[in-house]
């Protein structure tokens, strides 16, 4: 399966057939210098009907962990085809589906809740990612845009990169919807309990919406790494991987 553009530049979309939203976050310039590496962390939407080529090329790029930030319910109705790639598989449901069902019709409320009530969650996401040795990472939940959004905007927070280049990155969602995926999502809404959940994140990508969640943890924590540290993860949690995202 290839996966770089004409001439050997590295593509930030990845084309594979049943991995719907997949997308390189490399390249982007950090604050003080360098840069995010490139085939070092991967975002999308949930592995639904990856083929056997689909899995080779992820092998291929060497992948070592999968962080999945579904519920349960999604995961019963389209588990993870991501089984035979070599990466360790790790579901963190960042929230309860309940819940989010009891909150306003709107996108910014669920990213208000997700940053006040999913603190633990997020910060056990981001610390996968921590560990010796789990990079390259791919992190994704079923649309693979405001779960996934968060726990990337964070992570990318703590490598260093701008918060216009963070917002940027998470408004390209807007732009990766296909015929496929909004039917897969539609089946996982009718049959898992998070129709409501899905509808709203099918409102699109704004890049307000990320300026306005980092606001909001550095309003709670005065910063990225203070609110992931008062979440239960340590300064040597995000040393480490700054240091392997960033060249």
């Amino acid at each position: 399966m290839e996966i770089r553009a004409q001439g050997g530049e590295v593509q930030r979309r990845i084309r594979l057939p049943g991995l719907e939203n997949l997308r390189d976050v490399g390249g982007y310039p950090v604050a003080g210098g360098g840069t995010v590496r490139w085939r070092t962390l991967l975002r999308s939407g949930a592995p639904r009907r990856l083929d056997d080529p689909g899995r080779a090329a992820l092998a291929a790029l060497g992948l070592r962990t999968v962080v999945d930030l579904r519920t349960a319910e999604e995961v019963s109705v389209a588990p993870s085809a991501l089984e035979g790639t070599g990466a360790r598989i790790c579901h963190v449901p960042l929230f309860d589906a309940a819940a989010v069902g009891g909150l306003p019709p709107e996108l910014a409320a669920v990213y208000r809740y997700m940053i006040d009530e999913c603190g633990g969650a997020i910060a056990q996401a981001v610390g996968l990612l921590c560990r010796g040795g789990a990079l390259p990472g791919l992190v994704h939940c079923t649309a693979g845009k405001d779960r996934t959004g968060l726990v990337v905007a964070l992570v990318l927070g703590v490598a260093g990169v701008p918060d216009e280049i963070i917002a940027a990155d998470y408004a390209l969602s807007d732009a990766s919807a296909s015929p496929g995926a909004a039917g897969a999502i539609g089946r996982i809404r009718a049959a898992s309990g998070v129709g409501r959940w899905l509808d709203l994140g099918a409102l699109g990508a704004q890049p307000q919406i990320i300026h306005d969640a980092l606001a909001r943890v550095r309003a709670r924590a005065g910063s990225v790494a203070g609110y992931l540290l008062g979440n239960g993860l340590t300064q040597a949690d995000l040393d480490s991987l700054r240091a392997a995202l960033v060249a």
